[in-house]
Parts: structure tokens; C-alpha cells; sequence
């Protein structure tokens, strides 16, 4: 079953706007960012912390951003 990013959409477009300036600010393509938001591409540790870090998700909520 693939996991459900509506929670971590909503904190892209609250936060920048739209996921493509989300994904300028991580210095990766919209294409890339597309592919981890539709579950083609999986979430390293890394990503996760740079993502919230940018998104200002704490530690103990990542777990309702990154695996719903």
C-alpha cells in the first residue's frame, strides 16, 4: 500500500507556495520532488531531515509527513 502525502503537500504549499519554489529551494528538480511526493521514488534519512528542516516538521511528528 502506498503511503498518502497530503499532509506534507498541504506544508509544501503553506510554507512555499507551490511544490516547484520547494523544490528551487532544495536545489532539485520538480520532476525529482514529483517523484518522492507520488511514491515512484523512495525517502532517504537525508531527505527527510533536509525536508524538515525546510518544512519545520519536528522530529517526533515525521512520522504523520512521511509515512501515512
Amino acid at each position: 500500500m502506498p503511503y498518502k502525502y497530503n499532509k506534507l503537500r498541504g506544508r509544501i504549499v503553506e510554507k512555499f507556495g507551490s511544490q516547484e519554489k520547494f523544490a528551487k529551494t532544495l536545489k532539485k528538480s520538480n520532476v525529482s520532488v514529483s517523484r518522492k511526493m507520488n511514491g515512484k521514488v523512495g525517502f532517504s534519512q537525508n531527505d527527510m531531515v533536509e525536508w524538515g528542516n525546510l518544512l519545520h516538521i519536528p522530529l517526533e511528528e515525521y512520522g504523520e509527513f512521511f509515512f501515512t
